[in-house]
């Protein structure tokens, strides 16, 4: 306590430090902007040209997310490095589903107590996926609130605004019958099913995070903490065309619950799961929990980071296109008439 009585410091909350940390990363924000940005971290708000001259009708696309419990993964390895990456990965892949291209992203990032060491891998991790896609880290919020969040526990959460032209809004009506389901292969499990994954290989499996993961030469924490694929580049060049109809995210809820999200309800969708290999840790998670297929799909993307519904003469030019952009798509199933919702045979 100081002389003059209890400071902010004393409660648990040190301005100072977090003022050092934000200088520590504003190179790395200030790396992102784009020429739209008229005004970005520092002010009290993001300033960001909203002049489109290349759509004739420019429609505003927003999403918000964070990456959950994944962030105990990253405590118990003692590695935040990837999780800044996954959450700008993933909210630019939700908005990419409507067709949108990102254009500027804002970062909340709350605490116990403000450590340097796990603050600024996280947030130049989000700035360097900002500049892949070509999106402005505009903003975000710091938040230190000792007595929230228990000691050395992170939260990270981030909202992303985009934009397309009317014309090019996905999902498009013309999805029918006959037409075919392309899966995009992901890096595991992404941001989603941590909680269910923890359960079933720590708590009931009694492994540690330093163990070996089956098929690799990586510890489970490295697979776990593999970094939330981003679709953004190889896909966006592609949505001009009309055989694409839409593209569903595949994350909490899995296939089951992501694909009638886009799917006219007059549609089904059949998924043959022999068409693709899962990555080997889902089948330990699967083992050790004793967990149900049903389950399985449901919680995790099993292997399937992006589902395109496609034109059934268009899906192999498709499917060659993306994997000659280096990812790794192959057709999983087909749209069918029926009740709406999947089925995984």
């Amino acid at each position: 306590m100081s002389e003059t009585g209890v400071t902010y410091r004393d409660s648990g909350v040190d301005i100072d430090s977090a003022q050092r940390s934000l200088r520590a990363v504003t190179n790395a924000i200030k790396d992102t902007y784009t020429d739209a940005v008229v005004s970005g971290v520092g002010g009290f708000g993001g300033l960001f040209k909203a002049a489109f001259p290349d759509m004739a009708n420019p429609i505003l696309v927003s999403s918000i997310d964070g990456v959950g419990t994944k962030t105990k993964v990253a405590a118990m390895v003692g590695d935040y490095s990837g999780l800044g990456y996954d959450i700008v990965n993933h909210s630019a892949n939700d908005i990419l589903c409507q067709g949108a291209r990102p254009l500027f992203f804002l970062d909340y990032y709350g605490c116990s107590r403000l450590a340097p060491e796990i603050f600024e891998p996280i947030v130049t991790g989000m700035a360097h996926a900002c500049q892949t896609i070509g999106a402005a880290l505009i903003g975000g919020e710091t938040a230190e609130m000792p007595g929230v969040y228990h000691d050395e526990e992170v939260d990270v959460v981030g909202a992303i605004v985009g934009v397309v032209d009317a014309e090019r809004k996905l999902p498009r009506t013309k999805v029918q019958p006959g037409d075919l389901v392309i899966g995009i292969a992901s890096d595991g499990l992404h941001t989603n099913g941590f909680s269910l994954a923890r359960r079933c290989l720590f708590e009931v499996g009694g492994l540690s995070v330093r163990d070996t993961a089956p098929g690799t030469e990586l510890t489970l924490g490295e697979v776990l903490l593999k970094p939330h694929r981003c679709y953004v580049n190889p896909l966006l060049p592609l949505l001009h065309e009309e055989g694409i109809y839409a593209i569903a995210h595949i994350t909490g809820g899995g296939l089951y619950d992501n694909i009638p999200r886009v799917l006219p309800a007059n549609l089904r969708i059949q998924i043959e799961k022999h068409s693709w290999q899962p990555p080997a840790i889902f089948g330990l998670i699967q083992q050790l929990g004793n967990v149900s297929d049903a389950e399985m799909y449901r919680s995790f993307n099993m292997g399937i980071g992006m589902v395109v519904l496609a034109d059934r003469f268009a899906a192999p030019s498709l499917v060659q296109r993306l994997n000659d952009a280096g990812e790794s798509a192959a057709v999983i199933g087909e749209v069918l008439s029926g009740p709406h919702d999947v089925q995984i045979v």
